[in-house]
């Protein structure tokens, strides 16, 4: 019996309001002494609202999986996958990339939602540590591999840019479920992948 795709929908929000969004912008930049007369920064706060209104608007999609009919059983890795979000506690973005990988049960995963499901949980507000353990979580339940495996390298903008300003720094976070994190071979095969030292 074929396993129907299963629709990945944002969780419930408020709507957005752009407009009011776009009033709050303008009161937070006047309010920081930025002038918004200028041609240049007239339309600034409405650019500012679009901008985090797609930030915090992850795309839909099918979670498209098939049998795994020849019993397939080696690691699947997607590397390198971009990511950015913004750091929950200023605002500012992050930036990195996500090694995510699964050792495949009775289904295997359309490649490209790998990389949408570091979409989805990437466009909110976020730490780091919290997205690396949504992913692997997520795919587990749904997918119910032998194993998986996050690691996600990202520079922080609210570390880099202001505050301690550690230009270059990037932090490194990793997940790992079933097999990966219980077998010794496996774990150190997914980290070699990923060209990450265990």
């Amino acid at each position: 019996m074929l396993q129907p795709a299963l629709r990945v929908v944002h969780e419930p929000a408020a709507e957005v309001d752009l407009t009011a969004a776009e009033h709050a912008a303008r009161q937070f930049l006047t309010a920081l002494g930025v002038g918004l007369e200028d041609e240049h920064l007239h339309a600034t706060p409405r650019r500012m609202a679009r901008a985090y209104a797609e930030l915090f608007t992850p795309r839909p999609f099918d979670l498209t999986t098939f049998p795994n009919d020849e019993g397939y059983d080696e690691l699947v890795l997607a590397r390198r996958i971009p990511l950015r979000s913004v750091c929950e506690h200023h605002l500012l973005p992050f930036v990195g990339v996500a090694h995510v990988g699964y050792l495949p049960g009775e289904r295997i995963l359309g490649l490209s939602k790998l990389a949408r499901i570091v979409e989805h949980f990437s466009h909110r507000p976020q730490v780091q540590e919290r997205l690396t353990k949504q992913i692997a979580d997520w795919l587990a339940e749904n997918l119910q591999p032998i194993g998986v495996g996050v690691v996600i390298e990202a520079e922080h903008t609210c570390m880099t840019l202001r505050g301690v300003q550690a230009a270059g720094t990037t932090t490194v976070t990793s997940t790992l479920l079933g097999t990966l994190r219980e077998d010794a071979r496996s774990r150190q095969e997914f980290f070699s992948l990923t060209r990450i030292a265990p």
